[in-house]
């Protein structure tokens, strides 16, 4: 993927707004929350992105959940 996209989130998001949205702008991974689409804005490289990708699909920051 090399061109911006724009917004998009989970299948799994609710109703409410509960989640975070990712898209590639400027050839960096961007993330917001979906309730302050106008708040700030997390960039990544893709390489960072991959990263942390990786950690939550191996299970890495499942432990976070049990905090809340």
């Amino acid at each position: 993927m090399t061109g911006d996209t724009g917004w998009i989130k989970a299948s799994a998001s609710n109703a409410e707004g509960s989640c975070v949205e990712q898209r590639v702008h400027d050839g960096m991974i961007e993330v917001r929350d979906t309730k302050d689409g106008g708040g700030p804005v997390l960039r990544f490289t893709r390489a960072e992105f991959a990263a942390w990708l990786d950690g939550a699909r191996g299970g890495e920051f499942d432990h976070l959940l049990d905090r809340a």
